[in-house]
């Protein structure tokens, strides 16, 4: 979870984010387009005149995080009834009534393709008070109670790439040194878990020139660094006509912008081809690093999970991967406990692990979704099984990173520095080309520049380094 924060203006918007990255993306987007009318952004709820709660629902327990932030949300309302709350993503996409009807103060309610809606309807709820009591509507002498604002909710509607949030001759806003473009929406493989196909709909990819004139955008008002979003972007232009390799369009991304560093996600294994493999030889700018998520190391849950690839399949994209780069770093994501799993599939899970030896996992207990097919595949995994199996893959995979970490000291690392640690103490953070944190002691004036740092202790999340160098102007 994420929220934005800067000064105060007189109209305020606080902005909390659930979930991915792709959500994080989207709520930079309406910050944006906010500020160009005049807005600027609170870090606290109860000083905003306008607030947006952005939703994720891949997970049962980001359902609840919302849940339980929109009830913490009543008693500012109370307090300020012209305050506008809005809600939106993939929670709102799926669950639109019962969020209007467990939640009555919510102004707005918009799916995932209403973004670029927002700004106006924040703007129309903003024209009217809508009375409450104790979360309640309530009749007052004189007034008629408006009912909560909806829209951007897909098929009806289609989600609008638009850019009208970069508006070139605004002074309003500058670029984070590390941005994250979008370059396709929606999934069309169905896995048996997965809710995306259901809140985000089928897959459809930007223009590439639409791409590369927002990447030119960020990269002159500061961006160094460019992530590419999509559900899946290894199959980004499929649906373009004429078709579009992903392969192809970082090459033009590589050859016709600034760009320092370039990384995307997320990656589906099935889709990831020879010609994309080989971008981590030919781009200098594609950073050593991929996310490329197994799921699952035994073959009949993969099948049940409907991956469309086998544990030795995606060992050898892993071996073919390394051929082509053979120091680049992979993170993946893993699911424990899904429906029929046994022990002996469990361990399958643990091999992948240790003959791949991940630089990091994120891994979670697999719950049920609403629409997806898994979630009436019986019998269910009980809890405590669940946990021992996350207990000890976690720490498996706790010890293979820490060892990775401990490897680095010693070394001198590139980093791109993003801003100033959360560890203090006048220390600066950043990247190296394979994603690793590095904290070190600094001026702030390196932010946004590439340096050497010397690698000087590894831990289990981040590395401490010492400055060497400054490689930029």
């Amino acid at each position: 979870m994420k929220n934005f924060c800067a000064g105060a203006s007189n109209r305020k918007i606080f902005v909390y984010t659930f979930g991915c990255q792709m959500n994080e993306y989207d709520s930079l987007r309406l910050v944006r387009s906010l500020l160009l009318r005049g807005y600027d952004v609170v870090s606290k709820p109860e000083e905003a005149d306008v607030i947006f709660v952005n939703t994720c629902s891949v997970r049962a327990k980001a359902e609840q995080k919302l849940y339980s932030f929109l009830g913490r949300l009543k008693r500012f309302k109370n307090r300020n009834p012209d305050m506008v709350i809005a809600v939106g993503g993939c929670v709102a996409q799926q669950l639109k009534e019962e969020i209007l009807n467990r939640f009555p103060f919510v102004d707005i309610v918009v799916g995932t393709s209403g973004v670029s809606k927002l700004p106006d309807l924040i703007e129309r709820a903003g024209t009217q008070a809508r009375p409450y009591t104790v979360g309640r509507h309530v009749d007052l002498p004189g007034q008629e109670r408006r009912p909560a604002l909806t829209g951007g909710f897909f098929p009806e509607e289609e989600p609008s790439f638009g850019m009208h949030w970069l508006d070139p001759s605004s002074s309003k806003w500058s670029a984070s040194v590390v941005e994250y473009v979008t370059i396709m929406q929606g999934c069309d493989n169905f896995c048996s878990y997965c809710i995306v196909p259901y809140v985000r709909g089928r897959e459809r990819s930007r223009q590439v020139d639409e791409i590369i004139e927002e990447i030119k955008l960020l990269t002159a008002r500061g961006a160094r660094e460019i992530v590419l979003l999509g559900q899946n972007v290894n199959s980004y232009g499929k649906n373009l006509s004429p078709p579009v390799r992903f392969s192809e369009l970082i090459e033009r991304i590589a050859s016709e912008t600034d760009v320092v560093r370039l990384r995307f996600t997320t990656s589906h294994p099935k889709d990831l081809t020879e010609d994309l493999m080989a971008c981590f030889r030919d781009v200098p700018i594609l950073c050593p690093h991929l996310h490329l998520p197994f799921q699952a190391g035994s073959d009949r849950i993969l099948a049940l999970m409907n991956r469309g690839y086998t544990q030795a399949e995606y060992l050898k994209k892993v071996e073919t991967l390394r051929c082509y780069r053979p120091d680049i770093a992979l993170t993946a994501d893993v699911m424990v406990g899904f429906p029929t799993e046994t022990e002996e599939d469990f361990r399958e899970t643990i091999k992948l692990i240790k003959i791949v030896e991940f630089d990091g996992l994120f891994s979670f207990k697999y719950s049920d979704r609403p629409f997806t097919s898994a979630s009436s595949m019986k019998p269910k995994v009980d809890e405590e099984t669940k946990t021992r199996w996350l207990v000890e893959l976690q720490e498996l995979q706790k010890a293979i990173t820490l060892r990775k970490n401990k490897a680095e000291e010693g070394m001198v690392r590139v980093v791109l520095v993003e801003g100033e640690s959360k560890l203090g103490s006048g220390q600066l953070t950043g990247r190296t080309p394979h994603n690793r944190i590095v904290n070190f002691e600094g001026s702030k004036e390196l932010v946004g520049k590439e340096v050497a740092v010397r690698i000087v202790e590894g831990y289990a999340h981040s590395l401490k380094g010492e400055l060497v160098e400054v490689h930029q102007p």
